[in-house]
Parts: structure tokens; C-alpha cells; sequence
């Protein structure tokens, strides 16, 4: 049976772990080479040497634009093409309207959402020049629908729609496919950022009953990279999130 991504290249920004990582393993079980990208490059080492050599370790910080610049600098010299982009970096902390600083704030939308302008600029015109390529980006229901203690987040992760739908306007018709999955909460190392009592009473809301796990989310990754599955996806949003947003 023909693997979906034979032969390609796809550069997984915040691969290290939760979301991320299982994209990752996703897209190399399908044939990828995969460039992964992160701040946390530990984090990468403890598992890499599981997969097979068609991986790379890049360090970036996506808020950086002289990291993000020289990083797909890096990828590019390493791979010669980026046919697919994730960008799933992102940093999640539950803090009150009232109590929340400029600075977490701006840290917030600095990674979460900048980030996701920064390395997409860096990388289409790549693309474009190559006419073909597809874009995914991460971000979150909640940017449909809010959360207590989350306007930081769900300020980053709505800009992340908004970005993807522009992109895609822009894009498309230079054969780059843009579009976005916005997860429901999934169990990854981010919910660390969230108290017990909020994810109790999320979980209780779900119509499924539970949380998502990250290998849950992988597979829809994996259709709007492929092609032909994904050939007529431009601008949408997808959402795995266990029935939090109808």
C-alpha cells in the first residue's frame, strides 16, 4: 500500500511532545521525512532515536524572527524543500481577566499566535515559488468559543483562524493550501497549565464523556497534507474536540 506522504518533507514546528510529536510519527509512518522543530530540543532527544533517520532536530524560538529565520534557513539546507508545514508551537496558563499582565498576555499571543505568522512568512514563499504545498496550523476550540481564564489563549488561538482564512485567500492560488484544526482538549503536557478544577468541569461538558488523546488529532493532520484527500480543503477549520463545539 502506497504511503500518503512518500517522499516528502514536512517541517513540525513544536513537534517535541503532545500534539506535535504524535504529528511527527504520524507523517513518518507515512512515508515523511520530517524536520522537527522546538524550543525544548531535550525534550526531542529522549524519543527521536525511536524513528528512523529520516528525521531532523531544529531549534527555534517562534516568537524570535531571527530563530524562525534561521531555522528554516537550516531545514531548507538540510532537505532542499518544505512541502508541509505544521505549526503547533504553543504555551497554555489559566489566569484571570483581572489578574492577567501585559506581559503575559503578550507572551501568550507572542508565541501562540506571532509565532504562527512569523514561520508561515518565512516559509511560503518557498512554496509559492514551487507552486504547491499545504499549511497547517494549530490552534484551539476554544477560539470558538471562549474559556475562564483563558482570554490570553483564546485571543492567541481566534487570531490563529483568522490568520489561516487570509493565508489561504492568498495562497491558494499559488497551490498553497492553508487551513486549521482546532482540537478540543486533548491529554498533552500543556493541560499542566490548567487547575484540576477547570479540566473537571470541561470534561464534564463534553458530549463524549473525555478528553481527546493527541494520536486522535494526528490523523486529520494527515488527511489535509495528503493529496488527494486533502485537495479541496482551503481556509476551513477542523475539529476534533470530543462534541465541544457543534
Amino acid at each position: 500500500m502506497t504511503q500518503k506522504l512518500q517522499g516528502q518533507v514536512a517541517l513540525v514546528v513544536g513537534g517535541a511532545s503532545g500534539i506535535g510529536r504524535a504529528i511527527v510519527e504520524c507523517f513518518q509512518a507515512e512515508g515523511a521525512t520530517v524536520a522537527v522543530a522546538d524550543f525544548n530540543l531535550e525534550a526531542c532527544r529522549q524519543w527521536a532515536p525511536e524513528l528512523d533517520s529520516r528525521i531532523t532536530l531544529h531549534a527555534v524560538d517562534v516568537a524570535d524572527e531571527a530563530s524562525v529565520q534561521a531555522m528554516v534557513d537550516d531545514v531548507l539546507k538540510a532537505h532542499q524543500n518544505i512541502d508541509v508545514l505544521v505549526n503547533c508551537a504553543g504555551i497554555l496558563d489559566e489566569t484571570p481577566l483581572l489578574e492577567m499582565s501585559t506581559e503575559t498576555f503578550d507572551r501568550m499571543v507572542g508565541i501562540n499566535l506571532r509565532g504562527v505568522f512569523l514561520v508561515s512568512r518565512q516559509v511560503a514563499p518557498h512554496m509559492v515559488e514551487r507552486k504547491r504545498g499545504r499549511i497547517i496550523n494549530i490552534a484551539s476550540q476554544l477560539a470558538l468559543k471562549g474559556g475562564v481564564g483563558l482570554a490570553h489563549y483564546c485571543s492567541a488561538k481566534a487570531g490563529v483562524l483568522g490568520l489561516t482564512k487570509a493565508m489561504a485567500h492568498e495562497l491558494a492560488p499559488f497551490g498553497v493550501l492553508t487551513n486549521a484544526i482546532a482540537p478540543g482538549p486533548i491529554l498533552t503536557p500543556m493541560l499542566q497549565g490548567l487547575s484540576p478544577q477547570w479540566i473537571a468541569d470541561k470534561e464534564a461538558e463534553l458530549p463524549l464523556g473525555r478528553f481527546g488523546m493527541a494520536k486522535e488529532v494526528a490523523p486529520t493532520a494527515l488527511m489535509l497534507a495528503s493529496s488527494p484527500d486533502g485537495n479541496l480543503y482551503v481556509g476551513q477549520t477542523l475539529g476534533p474536540n470530543s462534541g465541544d463545539v457543534m
